[in-house]
């Protein structure tokens, strides 16, 4: 499997950050609305197979099948761009703004809502018979994770919101460790690998993903979840999103562009000008 340096495939995350701010509207909706779309079937086959295996860690080994696809396609995710286009607007890449960067967060974030939501109405329809039978063994399992992952954490009050956040943070942390990681390889084998280590990791500890969020907590309440939008958004999706932001660009996005983008660029050889040449006579 071929390998690229960390100094250059920095540069490649930079160039991605780039081309995201520039994408336009169009491309921008549909490839974050596949994304959050397969990440939620991803989700829901994850939870089938924990629920009928009786063990999390197969759940855990299987969701990455989804997240692989997202980026060999070339889809995004919030948490994705979180990380990546920051970076362009640091760099100074020109027409890099902050205007530009809010319009692909914000336009990034309806489209994988939108996928994810629709998902959610088509999972449970399955799992329903359109809502004639009492919801199965595995849609009472999401049930219970909305009521857990809202309600749950209210309980505990700000010691809660702070586990939550950092679950956010942790979660990030490793998912836009498995996206940049996929700049290191050449091959669809060598990405693939090494996006599904971190993402595993993630998935299995619980640790808290808006976008997988988009999909659970909307089916959940349709399932017959005891909790309410004002939950879902307060006291899950807000701090979720903040604690994604927050692990993807202090710990991965400017970690690596800190130490080899800027470490190599200072490196690179100074040139000689036209002056230099004048001044050497």
């Amino acid at each position: 499997m071929s390998y690229v340096s960390p100094p250059d495939f920095v540069k490649h995350m930079v160039d991605a950050g780039e081309s995201k701010v520039f994408m336009s509207t169009r491309d921008t909706l549909i490839r974050s609305f596949m994304a959050g779309a397969i990440l939620a079937l991803a989700a829901a086959f994850a939870i089938t197979v924990t629920v009928q295996t009786g063990n999390a860690l197969v759940g855990a080994l299987l969701f990455p099948v989804g997240f692989i696809l997202i980026y060999l396609l070339g889809f995004d995710l919030l948490t994705g761009v979180f990380t990546l286009v920051p970076l362009a607007w640091i760099d100074k890449r020109p027409g890099v703004t902050i205007g530009g960067l809010l319009r692909n967060w914000g336009l990034v974030f309806v489209g994988n809502f939108a996928g994810a939501f629709l998902v959610a109405i088509m999972m449970v329809v399955t799992m329903t018979y359109g809502f004639q039978t009492p919801p199965n063994e595995v849609a009472q399992q999401i049930g219970s994770i909305g009521e857990g992952r809202t309600v749950g954490y209210a309980e505990f009050g700000a010691g809660g919101m702070l586990t939550l956040f950092i679950r956010g943070v942790l979660c990030n942390w490793m998912v836009s460790t498995g996206v940049v990681a996929a700049f290191l390889a050449k091959d669809v084998v060598g990405k693939a690998l090494i996006m599904w280590m971190p993402v595993m990791l993630f998935f299995y500890m619980g640790f808290e993903h808006s976008i997988v969020n988009m999909f659970l907590f909307p089916a959940g309440l349709m399932l017959g979840g005891e909790f309410s939008i004002m939950d879902y958004l307060v006291w899950n999706e807000i701090p979720t999103v903040l604690g994604n932001l927050v692990g993807g660009l202090s710990f991965v996005g400017l970690t690596l562009y800190a130490t080899h983008y800027r470490t190599a660029a200072k490196r690179q050889p100074k040139l000689p000008t036209l002056s230099d040449h004048v001044v050497s006579r």
